[in-house]
């Protein structure tokens, strides 16, 4: 119902009509259907709305029963109904003189709301029957989306400290480091250019300083994308400058320069928003800012971690899942050798250079160790031999030698790898562990660069998959059991496998103590789970 609209309040609606209302959204006992309810939350909290019935939402029906596909209200339309809905272009125009909806003749948008909830009734029931005739879809839907969004509403008004002043002071540091850059470029070309110019880095790298062309663009210009950069920074110090140049660039455009602006001056916090129907294997997003993809392993990256403070007398409680792909990965295959290495909680990748350099485990070394991982994390990524000995900078007949050995000592996981191949091929999707259909529509691409790429995904999916569905689930178990024992401490952000709390110090003890057990105990596989647990004044401190 077009609640704002300019003429609302003089011609439609008194005081007594808003009040029945009001008095329906907030009775419990007349059940109700919405399309991203999270986001109906936040307009209802703003307008001091307590909802209350809502028993659906077609925003995460549909996400669940067809991932790969739109999920706007006209896309369920035409799906499910057949029917094609008025568009907003109709009746508010296009261009300068585009209306708004509170200024959009009355009749025209109220035919538009009206449209739009019919479609989410009727589609509601339709979805709910598609979701009812699977037990996985509907557990996933009942279990984990649902009360997920709720978890998620309540991270999203929270929000998280921001220490803004250390935020400038790195953007500072990065400008510095930038100019420096600059400079080394100038330098060694003997001429100044501008370093985020494509056209100009093409002209200097092909023609100036004739290096090979490894790559086109689709116009078929020579490429200067971070894939051809690194391949020529191996053998050439400008490429390497060029990298080290965009990722630094990045780093203070995206995040020490852009989160201070973010901060709300109501809260003094930055409040995220979560996409809980975005992934398509099941992982959540964040945007506005996004706050997933600040690197972990370098220093820069650790420099912005710090600035997300605990507010005095509180803590930041870091629980992230170890090596859970892995894990999962033990679990699909059934491999005895994998599984044994996890139930005796060894170095999983020390075990594997033992078994592929044919060493004990104390003979491994560190070279020896760093292939074994790039082994472990690039088979889940369906990585080829190339792949790999790209990355390792070897030969490929010698990544392939280490690949072929792996397989000799796991030979399980090469059957699951196999088998899940063949069933993608065959099915068209895969599943996660708790019964997501991931759907792969690249499998009968024409393009056999396609395929195989969509055929590398089959692999990694049910695995990221499954790790998505797990650590949602550990979220809903962490927010139950915050609220039934009263606390104070409140979960604030989700990045990939880890959760991050914002706890009282007098709650720091009781914190640590459950919330392992709370994270291990959503699933029982055929490995244990594992959650490391880490505490400090900021993010970097308690990930450390």
């Amino acid at each position: 119902f077009p609640i704002h609209h300019e003429g609302i309040n003089s011609t439609n609606l008194n005081k007594e009509n808003f009040q029945a209302l009001l008095s329906w959204l907030e009775n419990s006992t007349i059940p109700k259907v919405g399309h991203d309810l999270k986001t109906l939350h936040h307009l209802f909290h703003q307008e001091h709305i307590n909802y209350q019935g809502w028993i659906g939402d077609t925003l995460l029906e549909s996400y669940i029963v067809e991932a790969h596909l739109s999920h706007e209200i006209s896309a369920l339309a035409l799906r499910y109904l057949h029917h094609t809905t008025i568009t907003t272009e109709s009746f508010l125009g296009k261009g300068t003189m585009q209306l708004t909806p509170s200024n959009a003749p009355l009749t025209a948008v109220s035919q538009y709301t009206g449209e739009q909830a019919l479609v989410l009734g009727r589609t509601h029931q339709i979805l709910q029957t598609i979701l009812h005739d699977s037990p996985a879809y509907l557990s996933l839907y009942t279990t984990i989306e649902l009360p997920l969004q709720e978890v998620l509403w309540r991270m999203e008004i929270t929000g998280v400290l921001i220490n803004a002043s250390l935020l400038n002071q790195h953007s500072h540091t990065l400008g510095v480091e930038l100019v420096t850059l600059t400079d080394k470029a100038h330098l060694i070309v003997q001429h100044p250019f501008n370093l985020n110019s494509s056209k100009q880095i093409q002209q200097i790298l092909y023609e100036e300083q004739g290096l090979p062309i490894l790559k086109k663009t689709p116009k078929g210009a020579p490429s200067t994308d971070e894939e051809v950069l690194q391949e020529l920074a191996l053998d050439h110090i400008l490429p390497a400058i060029l990298l080290q140049y965009r990722s630094l660039s990045k780093l203070k455009s995206t995040y020490t320069d852009a989160l201070p602006r973010a901060i709300s001056p109501g809260t003094g916090r930055i409040h995220t928003h979560f996409g809980q129907a975005v992934a398509v294997t099941g992982r959540l997003s964040s945007q506005d800012p996004n706050l997933q993809n600040i690197p972990i392993r370098t220093t820069q990256g650790r420099m912005i971690r710090q600035a997300f403070i605990a507010p005095p007398q509180y803590l930041l409680i870091s629980a992230d899942y170890s090596q859970i792909e892995l894990r999962l990965m033990a679990h699909f295959s059934g491999d005895p050798t994998l599984i044994d290495a996890f139930r005796n909680n060894e170095d999983i990748h020390q075990r594997t250079a033992a078994e592929i350099f044919f060493c004990r485990t104390e003979q491994v070394t560190k070279e020896q160790r760093r292939f074994a991982k790039a082994i472990n994390f690039g088979l889940i990524y369906g990585m080829s031999a190339f792949g790999l000995a790209k990355q390792l900078k070897i030969e490929r007949s010698a990544a392939q030698n280490y690949i072929d050995r792996y397989f000799d000592r796991y030979p399980l996981v090469a059957q699951f790898m196999q088998k899940t191949r063949d069933q993608a091929r065959q099915q068209g999707y895969v599943e996660t562990l708790l019964g997501r259909r991931l759907v792969l529509p690249e499998l009968t691409h024409t393009s056999s660069r396609m395929r195989q790429g969509a055929e590398r995904a089959a692999i990694n999916a049910p695995l990221q998959g499954s790790a998505a569905d797990l650590i949602k689930k550990a979220m809903c178990s962490v927010q139950q059991w915050l609220d039934q024992n009263d606390c104070h401490s409140r979960l604030i952000l989700q990045v990939h496998d880890e959760l991050i709390i914002e706890a009282p110090q007098t709650e720091q003890n009781l914190i640590q103590q459950h919330l392992p057990n709370l994270m291990e105990e959503v699933a029982l596989l055929k490995v244990p789970l594992k959650v490391e647990v880490g505490v400090g004044t900021n993010w970097d401190a308690a990930h450390s």
